[in-house]
């Protein structure tokens, strides 16, 4: 299970988050098969989600000021869709110390919603024939593409980065997992393949296969 290989699923650059190279659990449980998740947020080239302004400092904002909203999120691996769900709004994203404190406040109540309150718009593909489920969280909704029982390519169009669910901003989480169901499943670890990772200025390092930390910068490398 540990040698499970997917692609990164945003194209241009990605802020990591919550990487299991940090720690394990990850999010901080293992609730809903989230333990060796990781989060990827857009950024632009000077590494920021959104340009700076009074709403990052003191209140909430617009998903639409963020780099990665609308931005495409293609399948990590070849599969078929065993489950979407689509139709949850895109809250206003969160960057303030105040915005985010009384986020937390809520949290309880989104994980008595259950898995879909949490994830979001979201899409579940089975990895190839195996036992390997990827769930791609916090889609912008009304994107999401396909139906239960699609074949899917890697680097099939999946939907677009959005802010549904239990997210801040909008980002793409990701999770591999035992079952189509998180609410059974177990978190199964996982790396990418082919991805350029920020060393240092414009300075790039390739990686052929590996689980970037918090706070690296990384981009696919496409055919």
């Amino acid at each position: 299970m540990s040698d499970v290989i997917l692609r990164l699923p945003l194209d241009g650059l990605s802020l990591v988050e919550n990487s299991p190279a940090r720690r394990v659990p990850s999010h901080g449980t293992d609730l809903f098969a989230t333990t060796f998740a990781i989060d990827l947020v857009p950024v632009d080239e000077r590494g920021r989600s959104a340009p700076p302004g009074w709403g990052a400092l003191v209140g909430a904002e617009p998903p639409e000021r963020f780099t990665g909203f609308g931005r495409p999120v293609l399948s990590p691996c070849a599969g078929t869709i065993v489950a979407v769900h689509d139709g949850e709004a895109d809250h206003r994203a969160r960057r303030s110390v105040p915005a985010l404190l009384a986020y937390a406040v809520t949290q309880r109540g989104r994980i008595r919603g259950g898995p879909s309150a949490i994830a979001g718009n979201h899409v579940v593909i089975r990895r190839g024939e195996g036992s390997v489920f990827v769930l791609l969280a916090h889609l912008r909704e009304g994107s999401v593409r396909g139906v239960a029982g699609d074949r899917i390519a890697t680097g099939g169009l999946v939907g677009e980065c959005g802010n549904s669910g239990n997210s801040t901003q909008p980002h793409v989480h990701v999770q591999a997992m035992t079952d189509a169901d998180a609410r059974v499943a177990r978190g199964i670890p996982f790396r990418f393949a082919g991805y350029r990772e920020r060393v240092g200025g414009d300075r790039f390092e390739t990686v052929e296969v590996g689980l970037p930390d918090s706070g690296s910068i990384v981009e696919p490398l496409r055919p």
